[in-house]
């Protein structure tokens, strides 16, 4: 498995970026925020993952962690590959892509290229259900605060979006169970971005 590649940039095209490694080019298709985060010549390390397919091997590199493991949990719903992936990593962050799941936001999927209204539902249902389950876990551990399916939701997408359990466990906690995972969401961030 090939973790990462290091080394100059030798060639720029739409979805490919050529990192020259002791003198191998390697080849790693990869989002449109990567790429224009890019400048040939210059000394770049992207974060890799290696698709083995009956016909295609291929790389694909990203510049953070969080598009990397975006782009996995993708992989992960049937009927979604590589291609698809890129696409929505391409029209949307991590973090939008993270917030339209939570919310159940199908119009979002359905701009990006190549995204139908089944193929963003079941988008939706199998990673909004993967994140979760992990989420109902942190919170039901957070003293005084009761497990809801809003309170599950709204902490799986903080965590999407790069902050902590604990983090946002206590961002959270106080928000009345009246409001939609929208609105917790958005006071949430809110409370991290003054904290």
């Amino acid at each position: 498995m090939i973790y990462s590649v290091k080394g100059a940039l030798v060639y720029i095209d739409e979805g490919l970026a050529v990192v020259e490694c002791a003198g191998v080019g390697y080849a790693c298709r990869t989002a449109s925020a990567t790429l224009d985060g890019l400048k040939l010549g210059d000394n770049v390390t992207l974060l890799t993952h290696l698709s083995v397919r009956e016909d295609a091997v291929e790389l694909f590199g990203f510049a953070t962690a969080h598009e990397l493991g975006t782009f996995k949990m993708l992989l992960s719903v049937s009927g979604v590959g590589p291609k698809a992936a890129l696409s929505i990593l391409s029209d949307m962050s991590p973090q939008d892509f993270a917030l339209s799941v939570v919310t159940d936001d199908v119009k979002s999927l359905t701009r990006v290229k190549g995204i139908g209204s089944k193929t963003a539902q079941l988008i939706i249902l199998k990673l909004k259900d993967k994140l979760s389950s992990d989420a109902t876990t942190t919170i039901a551990a957070t003293p005084q605060r009761a497990a809801t399916s809003k309170d599950s939701q709204a902490l799986s997408a903080l965590m999407v979006l790069g902050f902590t359990a604990s983090e946002s466990a206590q961002a959270l906690a106080g928000l009345t169970d009246e409001l939609d995972t929208s609105e917790k969401i958005k006071r949430a961030l809110k409370k991290l971005s003054k904290g």
